[in-house]
């Protein structure tokens, strides 16, 4: 008796379905790797230069605004001062949301970092935001 008539006719061969296996794998994890080609380390990388973010009266003093979809956090530090930086924590990648007294916050694990500079004010994070260009044309507020 061969091992070819221990299977049925009906039963797919274990080299056919380990090989099934592996080619659906390999599938998922291009896929998986592809769908990151869309991000950015910096958040801002990727977006077109010239881009509008904002009016300068959107954006408090002492404050900011999270553009999330451009992966941009604006602060005005002090009257008429505008700094711009990636919009993803340094800690695990959450997105910061909250802007206020010259702090930015993530919400993940409440780092905290400084929104004249972006340098870490309070850990977990031990790297500062990256520094997005912008520039302030008229009220307008526009990547660089």
């Amino acid at each position: 008796m061969t091992s070819e008539s221990l299977h049925s006719a009906q039963t797919p061969a274990r080299r056919t379905v380990v090989a099934a296996v592996g080619a659906a794998g390999l599938a998922v994890a291009l896929t998986a790797c592809g769908a990151d080609d869309k991000a950015s380390d910096n958040g801002a990388a990727g977006n077109a230069a010239g881009t509008e973010l904002a009016k300068t009266s959107d954006i408090p003093e002492g404050g900011g605004k999270v553009f999330a979809d451009k992966g941009v956090v604006v602060t005005q530090p002090t009257a008429g001062t505008f700094k711009a930086f990636s919009s993803k924590c340094t800690h695990q990648g959450c997105a910061v949301k909250g802007i206020a007294n010259g702090v930015i916050t993530c919400p993940c694990h409440n780092s905290e970092f400084s929104a004249t500079d972006g340098s870490v004010k309070k850990g977990p994070a031990t790297t500062g935001l990256a520094a997005t260009a912008i520039t302030v044309d008229g009220d307008a507020i526009k990547l660089a």
